[in-house]
């Protein structure tokens, strides 16, 4: 997509700039320049495109196109919008940043194997900005972080959101820095280890600064989606609107080098298959192409749980690497919690959940789903675990507690350590929410800078929205939920960097944890291994990774109170022949403030502690508990 004939928006050459776009329902268009004092006409194409090379107009000059003689508007493929999304374009030439010689010999990343950090900009720290999200990079490498995933970045109307709301899809939102600020911040985390995916949302548009349905309705499609129009992939004139976006995945991968997307919400994007591949397919086959020798990981969110998804193309799947895995997240919820509000109401947080979960991935795999009424999901039997992103928090479920709690400080410290250990040492590919590596108890609201009644209009919303937790609506639940479009609910959610030395217990539990992680549940052991599991009392289980090789693990996690298990499932807990468990990992540890815990079968039948995890491996002999290297087990 590097020529003209197949670019759009302003694409600088010598002496000049390109400009492209597309306006079916215009005569006539014109790129406007230095503040309205100069208006070249652009040359109509046979394809509804308009376009035309200005001389001497270079990186850096701003500029908007008008349409038979009216009104200026914004480039919709806009690169940069220095001052919001209803100013001015600039131009920007991609290629005139200086990768790093790292950068340059950067590999990507592929899913297997990968800890994924999910993080907002404008709160992951007090700068808000991209450069000041550096400075903790080497922070989330020592952890054992490898993969950062970048709420969207697309250019939104108002001071503050989450960026879900976005307009001009091609520029990054201004108040986070320019884009050259976003490329250094990507060659950055490239320096330190890090690959960076991006969230795009390719559903809807927001609602304040959308000016696609200016240059032509055709870009909406009649179908509707819980945030307004949806995007118009399937039907008349549809093939220009595929094409832009497209061009917009495109640009993220080539221009900025991210190594991958997190696609929102992608049951909202809607495709008949009257062009034959799947919109969110030909996205998948654009962005491996785009990224060249780099790997990438392409993500979903899917609230359905259609495994076609992470299917092949050639199966007919759309080609993607992992989708978020809801139904884990919400056992883990009912189970540290209690809560059953909402839509946790059709989860126990019970042993077989769970070990559903580590099997199959999905809980609902076509089952009737009380909550919607309707059965939900389809079979994901055939679907590798690392296709599955587990997490115990993201974005929207820790703003969905009423106060936007984080989850440790909700539950009992011994049970959160279990369920940690569950999560960390359970399959999938795991995903932390910022702030939650460290024990952050800063909220994390949902906020949108909004003005007048689009203000008002999303207070109401996020009002209806969060009756599903509470009985009635009463000033009790009122006075839980912030104002979305206050400054302060957004300043509020920013990150504050003295928490990180707060709680070193759990930044040396999850730093532990994942080291585990690495030598015990590597790609190469979890490619060889298969996971099995029985249920030892109401609130007791056990996983087991099964290798050829007999080098078996087990976990085994009690949230309950403490068990004697006189009765044990084989061979399922039976140590590989002539060899006994020894204790590998204890949520226990005094390291992370528990009270110690020892091998189950150490004294003669399994005593199991209360509200633990503990991970095993075999060993040669009796059992016996060494010191810990590091002093980092229980």
């Amino acid at each position: 997509m590097d020529s003209t004939s197949d670019f759009i928006g302003a694409m600088p050459r010598s002496g000049g700039t390109h400009f492209r776009v597309w306006a079916p329902s215009a005569k006539s268009v014109e790129v406007v320049l230095e503040n309205g004092r100069l208006a070249v006409p652009l040359k109509p194409e046979s394809s509804s495109y308009f376009s035309e090379t200005v001389e001497r107009v270079q990186p850096g000059n701003h500029y908007k196109f008008r349409l038979d003689g009216g009104e200026a508007f914004p480039d919709p493929a806009s690169r940069y919008q220095p001052d919001g999304p209803h100013g001015a374009s600039e131009i920007v030439d991609p290629c005139a940043f200086a990768w790093s010689q790292v950068d340059k010999n950067w590999s990507g990343k592929q899913i297997e194997g990968q800890v994924l950090y999910e993080l907002h900009i404008g709160t992951f720290t007090q700068g808000g900005t991209f450069k000041s999200a550096i400075r903790d990079f080497p922070r989330l490498r020592d952890l054992g972080i490898t993969v950062l995933e970048c709420m969207p970045l697309a250019e939104f109307a108002g001071e503050s959101g989450w960026g879900y709301d976005g307009v001009s899809l091609f520029a990054p939102y201004h108040r986070y820095g320019s884009p050259d600020d976003l490329r250094h911040m990507i060659d950055a985390a490239h320096q330190h280890g890090l690959a960076v995916i991006l969230d795009v949302v390719y559903n809807h548009l927001g609602p304040d600064g959308n000016y696609l349905s200016k240059y032509s309705n055709d870009y909406f499609s009649k179908a509707g989606t819980e945030w307004g129009n949806a995007i118009n992939f399937d039907g008349s004139n549809s093939s220009p609107v595929r094409f832009f976006f497209l061009a917009n995945a495109v640009q993220w991968i080539r221009d900025y080098h991210f190594d991958g997307l997190r696609l929102d919400a992608t049951q909202s994007i809607h495709d008949n298959g009257a062009h034959g591949l799947h919109i969110v397919a030909e996205i998948s086959q654009a962005v491996r192409k785009a990224a060249g020798h780099r790997k990438t990981i392409m993500v979903a969110e899917n609230e359905p749980q259609d495994s076609c998804l992470v299917r092949p193309i050639e199966k007919n799947g759309f080609g993607l690497d992992a989708v978020w895995n809801d139904d884990f997240h919400h056992s883990a919820v009912v189970a540290l919690t209690g809560r059953r509000e909402g839509y946790f109401g059709d989860h126990l947080g019970k042993p077989q959940e769970f070990i559903s979960a580590a099997k199959y991935g999905y809980l609902y795999q076509g089952q009737y789903y009380d909550w919607q009424n309707s059965p939900r999901g389809t079979s994901s039997l055939s679907i590798p675990a690392s296709a599955f992103v587990t997490f115990l928090e993201n974005h929207d479920q820790v703003a969905n507690f009423g106060r936007a709690q984080h989850l440790r400080t909700i539950s009992s410290p011994a049970r959160y350590r279990a369920v940690t250990g569950l999560w960390l040492l359970g399959p999938g590919t795991p995903m932390f929410f910022q702030g939650q590596e460290y024990g952050a108890e800063t909220p994390f609201y949902y906020f949108a800078g909004h003005k007048g009644d689009l203000a008002e209009a999303v207070r109401e919303g996020r009002r209806q929205f969060m009756l599903q937790f509470a009985n009635q609506d009463t000033a009790e639940m009122r006075s839980c939920l912030k104002d979305p479009a206050a400054d302060e609910t957004f300043l509020a959610s920013r990150l504050n960097p003295d928490e990180f030395h707060r709680h070193p217990e759990v930044v040396k539990m999850h730093a532990d944890l994942l080291r585990v992680r690495r030598e015990d549940l590597s790609p190469q052991t979890a490619a060889s291994c298969r996971v099995d599991g029985a249920v030892l009392a109401e609130n007791c289980f056990v996983l087991r990774y099964l290798t050829a090789s007999g080098n078996d693990r087990l976990l085994i996690v009690n949230l309950g109170a403490g068990l004697d298990l006189p009765h044990l499932p084989e061979p399922l807990t039976a140590p590989p022949a002539g060899k006994q468990w020894k204790l590998k990992w204890s949520s226990e540890s005094p390291n992370y403030g528990g009270s110690g815990a020892s091998e189950p079968g150490r004294f003669g039948a399994w005593h199991v502690v209360g509200e633990s995890t503990l991970f095993l491996e075999p060993s040669q002999g009796a059992f016996h508990s060494e010191e810990p290297k590091n002093g980092n087990l229980g």
